[in-house]
């Protein structure tokens, strides 16, 4: 387990722009409209003739994945081609940390190769915050979801998400469902959805897959689906965590979808115009049922469209945040 205390002492500059982007926790609510701002003039791109802008041209993406994810690893490099970037996909399967080398010698190397930027995907929390620390001041890193801590660009590209659906943030109910306790994608998505002031937060779950003291996150907790969805606008469903679960917190997969699956009778609850969400990959028959995922009120497909779009976002983000303190240090030694 790595120390991740204090993030934005790394990750924004002197004057308030992006860094690195390690953790929705603690950012301005200008910088995350910002970033969902440069998104949306990015998510029609993939309907054009030539699908490319040169915002990275002459930048090298390394992305570290530690932790297998086909849908994050496949739409951070679409993200990172489509800036023009070159794009290094290090298989950790055969790397060399895998042979005994620290991560701190690969980023060494790696580094020595003139990277530019990180996208890390750890199965610790506070990975990616590590590596934040040690890393060169010429190097952007990007947090792909680090063990219970953060999925920073997945709750991005769910407010994106919300935002084109539904507008304003302000008058909105939403709802998360599912396993909070072993979930980074909830934990990004409440500090998210409170900077931007979304009027009331709920998650709905067994008691033993609550973390303790949730409430001080400033959510309203519920543990069944009757009441936690009733009047709702959004309802954002969790996959179950089963890898990172160290004793039975269930009684059965069977029992859960019985009770917190969402199917079109539980929907029934919510606003009439409520919409459906899945960061997936989606476990049918477990957390949802499959009318539902391939309804008309579901949007994950568009959250697979918009997770490309917000990632392009980010990364040129961090990047331009990292060329501006460059040449702030550079001014300062030269002045020196």
């Amino acid at each position: 387990m790595f120390e991740a205390n204090d993030p934005n002492s790394i990750q924004l500059t002197a004057d308030g722009q992006l860094r690195h982007f390690l953790t929705t926790e603690g950012l301005p609510r200008e910088l995350l409209i910002e970033i969902l701002d440069t998104a949306d003039s990015f998510v029609d791109m993939g309907e054009q003739q030539v699908k490319k802008v040169p915002l990275l041209r002459g930048k090298t993406v390394a992305n570290l994945f530690f932790e297998n994810s086909t849908r994050t690893l496949s739409t951070f490099e679409l993200a990172a081609k489509r800036l023009s970037a070159d794009v290094l996909n290090l298989n950790i399967n055969t790397s060399s940390t895998k042979k005994g080398e620290t991560l701190k010698d690969t980023l060494m190397t790696l580094q020595a190769m003139h990277s530019d930027m990180f996208v890390v995907r750890h199965a610790d929390s506070g990975a990616a915050h590590f590596i934040a620390q040690h890393v060169t001041p010429n190097v952007a890193v990007i947090n792909a979801g680090d063990g219970r801590h953060a999925h920073p660009t997945q709750a991005m590209l769910d407010m994106l998400t919300i935002r084109r659906h539904k507008g304003e943030f302000a008058p909105l109910k939403v709802a998360i469902v599912g396993d909070i306790l072993h979930s980074r994608v909830a934990r990004s998505q409440i500090h998210a959805l409170r900077t931007l002031g979304v009027h009331e937060i709920r998650v709905i779950a067994p008691k033993t897959l609550l973390p303790r003291h949730i409430e001080a996150l400033g959510v309203k907790v519920y543990t069944e689906m009757a009441s936690g969805l009733r009047d709702v606008d959004v309802i954002m469903m969790l996959r179950l965590q089963k890898e990172r679960m160290q004793s039975a917190l269930l009684p059965s997969e069977a029992e859960f979808y019985k009770l917190y699956g969402l199917n079109r009778d539980k929907l029934a609850y919510a606003k009439p115009d409520a919409v459906v969400m899945h960061p997936g990959p989606i476990n049918r028959g477990v957390e949802i049922e499959s009318e539902v995922a391939d309804g008309p009120r579901s949007l994950i497909l568009d959250q697979v469209t918009n997770g490309i779009a917000v990632r392009m976002a980010v990364m040129s983000k961090a990047m331009s945040g990292q060329l501006s303190q460059r040449a702030a240090t550079d001014n300062a030694s030269r002045e020196a």
